[in-house]
């Protein structure tokens, strides 16, 4: 996962099995994969308007992250894709960094604890700034935050529900 510093070029709303899903990516990878109750302003496809000027070029190369994230979701909702391929680039600082690859790495269809991800990083201690940059993460399913659940097994908070978290496990044949 790239460190990020360059804002959202482009953005689609999709429909998915959990609800629409907002993709946002810049020329580096992407930045943004989150639910919302609707598509935004009835558009499913649209160029954001960057703060510095950009190239033509890196428009289509943030559209290109885009329309592969959403073919590897397809993927993925279709019992296909186990792991994601595309590059991304989320915002945050170094430590949310290390979180975000941590559970990236956690693989499909296995659950752990937030005092698993702080081991993982060498954090032991950070169990509770784990749990803060799990929340914070901006790309959901792709980077499976998810997967994190209470140290004695059951489900805890996720930002878009806990009917969502189950689905998303159960897709996964977490029981």
């Amino acid at each position: 996962m790239k460190i990020n510093n360059h804002p959202p070029l482009t953005m689609q709303v999709i429909n998915s099995p959990v609800g629409h899903l907002k993709l946002q990516a810049s020329a580096y990878g992407l930045t943004h994969l989150q639910v919302v109750p609707e598509p935004v302003n009835g558009v499913n496809d649209q160029q954001l308007e960057a703060i510095e000027p950009v190239s033509a070029a890196e428009v289509n190369q943030a559209k290109s992250f885009v329309v592969q994230a959403i073919d590897e979701l397809e993927q993925y909702f279709a019992g296909d894709r186990q792991e994601f391929d595309v590059t991304l680039a989320a915002k945050g600082t170094e430590f949310q960094q290390q979180v975000w690859q941590a559970l990236k790495e956690l693989p499909f269809g296995q659950v752990c604890s937030y005092a698993a991800i702080a081991d993982k990083i060498e954090r032991p201690k950070a169990v509770r700034a784990v749990g803060a940059a799990n929340g914070a993460n901006p790309i959901a399913i792709i980077v499976p935050c998810h997967r994190v659940i209470g140290k004695n097994g059951s489900l805890t908070g996720y930002a878009y529900g806990l009917e969502m978290k189950q689905s998303l496990l159960s897709l996964e044949g977490v029981k």
